[in-house]
């Protein structure tokens, strides 16, 4: 626990705090000597995609040097094409009930939303969001976090604790309750397989898919403001069934690899 704590706060020191700094000085900057001013919309609207990414880089490079980046072959292993298929299809369907449930709690509020336009308005944003960030919070909370709770709790406990981390990890309040429960999925998954690949491509899809529906459909908060009425019944019934399915199959391709996490 002590080591996931740890590795939370270093990720948030440098994302929230160190890259921005380090961004805003230069651009701070830059606007006093073109402007004669400083435009806070304006400063805001500019670091914000370049902190994003530094402070992506900056956290994958303290993970890499504090040895926290796994060599070990299992872990960068494409386990199999329909383990793929299937880890695809979980976080397809997973993502969508999420959205269902979000819809009936649209009370609750998203502080993140401005943030995500203006991250979203460029290909910067866009990288950090569907590729960059994926990776790195996949090495992060599965390959690191999860791994290091997996050697000091049971399954269960470890999987549950990890998918917590992740949630609170997101500070936005729209985002807590979804990213625990997606949490849940990936760090289940790697429980499974010992692999951070199918991890990262649900995340990728994951991300990828919001991103572009957000860009595509800006007023829609939810899929049930995308999708309505019977369909949107039919399309529920049918992600729940297919979720059980590809979880099931999922689970009878790979038991679980407890061996890599004993101490």
């Amino acid at each position: 626990m002590k080591t996931a704590i740890k590795l939370i706060l270093i990720d948030l020191l440098i994302a929230q705090i160190v890259a921005p700094i380090l961004i805003t000085i230069p651009c701070t900057l830059y606007l006093l000597v073109t402007t004669g001013d400083l435009d806070k919309v304006a400063l805001t609207q500019m670091i914000m995609i370049p902190a994003q990414l530094a402070g992506q880089i900056m956290m994958g490079i303290y993970l890499w040097k504090a040895g926290y980046i796994s060599t070990q072959k299992a872990t960068w292993l494409p386990v199999s094409a329909p383990f793929l298929i299937c880890s695809g299809l979980a976080i397809l369907t997973a993502g969508f009930l999420v959205s269902a449930l979000m819809g009936l709690l649209d009370w609750i509020p998203n502080i993140m939303e401005q943030s995500f336009d203006i991250l979203q308005s460029g290909w910067g944003g866009i990288l950090a969001i569907a590729i960059i960030g994926p990776v790195l919070e996949e090495i992060l909370f599965r390959g690191a976090i999860t791994k290091a709770l997996l050697q000091q709790y049971n399954p269960t406990k470890a999987i549950l604790i990890s998918a917590l981390l992740f949630g609170v990890f997101h500070i936005n309040p729209a985002q807590i309750l979804p990213a625990f429960l997606i949490g849940i999925l990936l760090a289940w998954t790697y429980y499974k397989t010992g692999s951070l690949i199918p991890c990262i491509l649900m995340h990728v899809l994951n991300n990828s898919l919001s991103l572009y529906l957000s860009i595509k459909y800006p007023e829609a908060e939810n899929m049930d403001d995308l999708i309505n009425g019977t369909p949107y019944l039919i399309a529920l019934v049918g992600s729940v069934l297919l979720l059980i399915c590809t979880i099931s199959i999922m689970n009878s391709h790979h038991r679980g690899h407890k061996g890599l996490y004993q101490q």
